[in-house]
């Protein structure tokens, strides 16, 4: 599977319009199924977030051109400020991302890895995942890029801050999390916490 995370920024009031423009635009697409939509809280601000799948990097890229052959892409025309679209692939060892309710929480992070830092990336996930099962099973899927640098980017889900606060510190505390020999190859890390849209898939 195939993944697409768009990120629409714009005034802080205005994010339920974009949200609701974008869905409209993306109901018109032949290809690409919305799995979630969020709205950023914490982190950058003023983000909407969209994340669609796709069967091939064919249909992505047809998707892709539609988006910039479009005068109006996401009916975002008047409201949207800027547009980024990343393309990626899911860890070959984890499941393709279903619709799930984890609670309407939701983490983004980004790694910046060092250079040939995703084997030994690789490795110490598929090691960690089972023992960290109280942890991972949160984790709703981990991709790596296709374009641009080396980096990928997980997403979690959970019902509250403060759980994703205490399920790290119990899994830190017991030498579970992060995964070992991951943390070495980061060159830069970003994390952001976003709210599922009502409508989102990924609740």
């Amino acid at each position: 599977m195939r993944y697409e995370l768009t990120k629409l920024t714009g005034p802080l009031l205005k994010l339920s319009e974009i949200l609701a423009a974008a869905t409209s635009w993306m109901a018109g697409a032949d290809v690409g199924r919305v799995l979630g939509l969020w709205h950023s809280e914490i982190g950058e601000l003023g983000a909407v977030l969209i994340l669609r799948s796709f069967t091939s990097c064919e249909e992505l890229a047809a998707e892709r051109q539609r988006c910039h052959r479009s005068a109006n892409p996401f009916n975002g025309t008047g409201l949207v400020r800027s547009l980024q679209q990343e393309s990626y692939q899911g860890f070959d060892f984890l499941p393709d991302i279903e619709p799930r309710v984890y609670g309407g929480l939701y983490e983004f992070r980004t790694y910046w890895l060092k250079p040939g830092g995703l084997p030994s990336t690789l490795t110490a996930w598929r090691a960690a995942l089972e023992p960290a099962k109280a942890y991972t099973e949160h984790l709703v899927i981990n991709m790596i890029a296709l374009d641009g640098p080396p980096r990928i980017t997980h997403i979690w889900g959970f019902e509250s801050i403060q759980q994703r606060f205490d399920l790290r510190a119990e899994h830190y505390a017991a030498g579970l999390w992060p995964p070992k020999g991951a943390p070495e190859q980061i060159e830069q890390a970003t994390s952001m916490i976003a709210l599922a849209s009502e409508h989102s898939p990924l609740r």
